[in-house]
This record gives structure tokens, sequence and C-alpha cells, in this order.
């Protein structure tokens, strides 16, 4: 503290008081509509309405917290008292808006409802309304977590809310809008806020610090706007935090340390452990993450942020902005193109199933560490689809060679082969083709009868498959659907070729298929794979190929009824069928 010296000669005091430090997100707090970042959908509209004099009596703001509900609450009471009204943002410059910002106007009444929710308080409030204004034009109730109110206090809300003098105003704001009665929500102008980007908060802290002329990294910007998750007070609080916990400047590793994330770097020497098998590096890695003080469970929910962004990542490259918790620099995207989307979805549940345990633990450092273990223990997390039609055609060759060893040797009997599944056809490596001749026998025996019944079990058998192991392979019939079937064969099409092909070549995943369509038709059926581009080709050739045989040969060819029935009313040279 300063102090202050009183000149007689000039009757002035000369000298200055020390101010109290105040947090960045109150000296930053937004003065107009256009300060308030990322509610354009909000501040447009009030902007509006107060050009055209169009403001209701009553508005519910609500949304997360720290985006921006009672800044615009209040940023609303000042340019509605302007003295330069109707204007769309307050000047700040005449004596109403500075003593609404200042809080010395009395007829702007800000209400802390979850410290005020009794019956008596909003009683008092009901009381006051009818009384005018003593210096600004309306009277305005910003009432903040309104949702804190009682039934009793809500009750005696209600007619004042619904009715009041034409110079109130209520601004109610809720983080929980679910816990307010439809009777109130029904009486308001609603308005949701909405989280605010990552990348609308750094631009708004980067704007802070170019002003208050703070050195700060921009990577370190970033991970303090993602740890704020969407609220730009948790984003200034941490930026605070952060300027006084570094030296001259931000660093990314003041940043990591004030939010208490994972370095990009850490999470990415886990994931090459996980890929790579080795369980000493990955819990080294872990001792050495515990040792520096980071708690496990934000730890294992930035790993799993860490593998939703890579395969969102993988799926959609483009979406960077939805990317939570990672940087694309060259190692990242190295590892991402050594993991398939399926064995990433295998990561992610064994991590969300080890989160869930940890919250009912005292020990949350055993579960994480058996979680490493597990995922470095995986049975193939780190060969992609190629690696994996290379391993399964080897292993073919290799089943080949046996077979034909004991076939000299006297040890197969022939009676066993029609119970073997048939090896799927051996197909070029750069790309799958379909066994034409086989798909054609079973067209010519297939009916619609046997189609329907495996399209109405489609769903059950995945299920099935599920539950028995097969759920990464199971997942390649997602974008599959049966397209033929007899009473001898089955004919499955694909939308993608390389799901045909890894689907095909796997004789564990086709003989379980076998089985459960046992259980489902009560047939032994022959599973025959086609991509969607190979399928129209084959089956144009094999209708035109019937058409051109002779009534004899097309007679097992079951006609549909329609067909027969326009047949028996207009007589065979009427009719011309078009498939």
């Amino acid at each position: 503290m300063k102090y202050l010296r009183y000149n007689r000669e000039e009757n002035t005091w000369k000298g200055a008081v020390s101010l109290a430090y105040q947090a960045l997100y109150r000296v930053w707090r937004p003065q107009q509509f256009i300060d308030v970042v990322g509610q354009e959908h909000v501040t447009t509209t009030l902007q509006n309405a107060l050009l055209h004099q169009k403001v209701s009596h009553a508005y519910l703001f609500s949304g997360p917290r720290g985006t921006g509900k009672t800044s615009a609450a209040k940023i609303l009471a000042k340019a509605a008292n302007c003295e330069r009204a109707p204007v769309k943002e307050p000047c700040n410059e005449c004596s109403s808006c500075k003593g609404i910002t200042d809080g010395s106007i009395p007829d702007v009444i800000e209400i802390d409802a979850a410290s005020n929710n009794g019956v008596e308080e909003i009683r008092d409030i009901r009381d006051k309304v009818k009384y005018a204004p003593n210096v600004v034009k309306y009277k305005v109730y910003i009432v903040d977590e309104v949702h804190m109110l009682s039934i009793g206090a809500f009750n005696a809300l209600l007619k004042t809310l619904e009715e009041p003098p034409k110079h109130v105003i209520f601004i109610l704001a809720t983080t929980e809008p679910h816990k307010i009665p439809l009777t109130i929500i029904s009486r308001c102008q609603r308005f949701d806020f909405k989280r605010i980007t990552a990348q609308s908060i750094v631009g708004r802290m980067k704007q802070i610090i170019e002003e208050t002329g703070v050195n700060c990294d921009d990577q370190a910007l970033q991970v303090i706007a993602r740890a704020a998750e969407g609220g730009m007070r948790d984003a200034l609080s941490l930026l605070d935090q952060a300027i006084s916990f570094s030296q001259d400047e931000v660093t990314l590793e003041d940043a990591l340390a004030v939010t208490g994330s994972v370095s990009q770097n850490f999470l990415n020497q886990l994931a090459r452990a996980v890929i790579e098998k080795d369980v000493t590096h990955g819990l080294e890695a872990l001792e050495e993450l515990l040792f520096q003080g980071k708690d496990p469970t934000r730890f294992i929910e930035d790993f799993i942020y860490y593998y939703r962004d890579m395969l969102l990542y993988k799926s959609a490259p483009a979406l960077e902005e939805s990317l939570e918790r990672v940087f694309l620099d060259g190692e990242f995207q190295q590892l991402s193109e050594k993991l398939a989307p399926e064995q990433i979805y295998e990561l992610i549940e064994v991590l969300n199933k080890t989160q869930q345990e940890m919250r009912w633990t005292n020990h949350p450092r055993i579960f994480l560490e058996v979680a490493v273990i597990k995922l470095c223990q995986l049975d193939s997390p780190v060969n992609s689809s190629s690696d994996q039609v290379e391993i399964l055609l080897k292993r073919i060759e290799q089943l080949e060679e046996k077979l034909s060893t004991l076939s000299e040797k006297g040890f197969v009997q022939q009676e066993s082969e029609p119970a073997v599944q048939k090896k799927p056809q051996r197909t070029n490596r750069k790309g799958y083709q379909a066994p034409a001749g086989q798909i054609n026998e079973v067209l010519r025996q297939a009916t619609k009868s046997d189609l329907k019944v495996i399209k109405g079990r489609w769903g059950d058998m995945l299920e099935m498959l599920v539950s028995r192991q097969m759920r990464s392979q199971a997942a390649l019939l997602n974008e599959a659907e049966p397209a033929a079937a007899s009473k001898q064969a089955v004919v499955i099409k694909f939308k993608y070729e390389i799901h045909c092909q890894m689907a095909m070549e796997n004789t564990k995943f086709i003989e379980t298929m076998a089985s459960v369509l046992v259980e489902i038709t009560g047939n032994r059926l022959q599973v025959i794979g086609v991509p969607e581009e190979q399928w129209l080709p084959l089956r144009e050739g094999f209708i035109n190929n019937q058409r051109h045989e002779s009534p004899e040969e097309g007679d097992n060819v079951e006609e549909e009824p329609i067909i027969s029935e326009a047949k028996k009313l207009f007589g065979d040279e009427l009719i011309e069928i078009q498939d």
C-alpha cells in the first residue's frame, strides 16, 4: 500500500494506491456483445431485439460454465438502459453504463440463487418488482444458478415472471436447465450457450497476452484451451496460473504442469510400446509418469482421447479441428498408419473398462499397470490390414502343404472331404477376384425364401459371431449383406474389396460363420464373398445367359407370382420383363 500526501498549496492529494491484483477472467470480462466469444447465435439475436426495441420481459440463458451467460446478461442490461438507446452495443461511456459496470446502480440486481433459494427471498423480489426504477429505464433482475431455487420459490416467481411490470426484465442463468420447471421455461425466451471451440479460446487468449505483454508459446495455449473443455473462464484461470508458474515465458511444459495433462511425446512413447509389444518400456514410461505426480485417472482419460483422435484422424483426416488431445506431428501420423480401426476399437475398449474399474478402487495405479500390460499383450495390435492378409496367405500355404502330405500318405479319407470347408479361392495379392462359377451355380439354385431367412436373422448372426470372440472379424460384416442364397450356399456382398478379401481368407472366420448358419437355417451352407463392384456385372451376366437358355433348361428358375398372373391376364406376347 502506497501512502497519499496532501499538498496544502494545491489543495490536492499526491501519490497512488496500489490496487489488489485481479484475476484475468475478471479484468477481461466482456463489456460488449462483440467480446462474447463463440456465442454469435445469441448475441446477434439480442442485438437485433435491442435495435428494434423488442426486448422481452424474461430470458433464460443456459449452457456450460464459463461460456458467457452472466456476462451477456450484464451487457444486455447495459444496452437496454444505455442513454443512447436504442443501440446494439452499450456505449460504456454514459453514467448508466458505467454505473451498471461498477455495480453502483441499484436498479440492476444480481441474485445468487444457490444461497438465496428460499420462498422469502423470491417474495421479497415479487413485492419490490412493482416499484419503478430509480435511475435507469429498466429494472433488471439477473438470477444466477436459477435451477437451485426450491419448488416453493419457483411457484412464488411464476406469476410475476409471466406478467411483470413493463419496466422489469428478468434474466435467468443456469448450467442445468433440465432442473427448471417447464412452466418457468415456457414463460422465457431461451438461449442455449454452447461450448467454445479451442480455436476461439486460443484466439481470445492471444489477444489478451498481446495486450498484457506476456510471452506465451502457441502449443501452451493449445494445451490450456483443450484442458478448459469449452469454458473461457476456465481457460483464463489456467492461463493466469501458468503465467504465475512460469519465469519469463509460458512454455509447453508449464502448461502441462498447470493443467495436469500428459505430454503428447509421452503418449507417443507409450503408444509405440503398445505397438511393439514392449511391456518393459511401457511400464518404465508409466513409472516415470507417476513419479512426476500425474494423476492416473487423468492419464487414462488422456490416453483414451489419444486413441479417439487417432481413430478420427484415420477416418476423416480433414477434421483437424475436432481433435481433442493431439497435435498432428510426424510421429503421431506414423503411429496411426500402423494400426487398423478395428485394433483401435479394441484398445479403447480395454482402456474404457479400466477407467470404470478405477473409479471404485483405492489403488488406481494397479489397474493402470495391468491395463498397460494388457495393451502390450493383445493378440495382434501391431499388424495393419495388409500385414494380416500376408500372414493369412502364408498360413494357408503351410496348411495346404501339410494336407497334401497327409493325403499322399493315406491319412485323409475321401469320405471326410464333403465335411471340410472348401478353401477360399486363391486371390491376387493386389486385389480379390470373386469365384464367378460358384456364384452362378448358387444363382441357378437360389430362392427368395432362402435369402429371406438369412436376411431376417442377419443381426442375430452378427451377435453370435461377437459372442464367439470374433468381434474384429464380425466388424467386417457391418458393411456387408446377403445377396443370394440356396439350400447349399450363400453369397455375401461386401461394400469394400479389402473387407471381402480379409473375410474370405480367414478360414476360422468362415468355419464359424458356417456353424452359425447351421443354427439359423438348419443347413450347412458354403459361404461365398463378392465385392459390390463385382457383384453387379456377375448378376447381369447370369441374367443374360438365362434369357438365351432353352425353356427346358430354365424350368428350374422360379418365376415370380406377379409375373405368372400377368401372363395369364394379358398373354406372353404383351408382357416385357425388365430387371
